[in-house]
């Protein structure tokens, strides 16, 4: 049986600025955000506003404990939905990491406007990476039937 590595050592990027502060929330889809990228790593945004989506990693501290040791949970909390593993779900983890595409409706110096976001105000930013279809899309990727609706 692999050990535990030693506890990871990770500085985030950044923040996410939002008017959004409900972590239960279920349509992001037309959430404006911002991402504010500490001022010394502005020049690593260079060249991404070229880009129409990107992908935002982000630490989910915000998300209660309850949630984050909860190993089985119903999809979008609807009981009606089957009962799920946290690996089959999108939300609660034991690592609370969460990995988004979005919009990138701009940049401006050392922020990025979003749409689509899915993380609150004050959300830990650990990463930023384009989207890049022929790389990060899956045409024919497919989803359980729960899934579908």
């Amino acid at each position: 049986m692999p050990t535990a590595p030693d506890p990871l050592e990770i500085t985030p990027i950044g923040v996410v600025r939002s008017d959004e502060h409900d972590v239960r929330r279920q349509d992001w889809s037309r959430v404006r955000s911002e991402v504010e990228v500490r001022p010394e790593l502005a020049e690593a945004l260079n060249g991404l506003d070229g880009f129409s989506h990107v992908i935002i990693v982000g630490w989910l501290d915000q998300i209660p404990d309850e949630l984050r040791e909860r190993r089985r949970a119903y999809p979008g909390g609807d009981e009606r939905l089957p009962l799920l593993g946290s690996f089959a779900l999108r939300g609660a983890r034991p690592n609370p990491v969460a990995v988004t595409v979005c919009r990138l409706r701009g940049v401006e110096g050392s922020t990025l406007r979003v749409e689509g976001l899915d993380l609150v105000d004050g959300t830990p930013v650990l990463d930023v990476k384009p989207y890049i279809a022929v790389y990060d899309a899956v045409p024919d990727a497919k989803l359980p039937r729960w899934a579908q609706g």
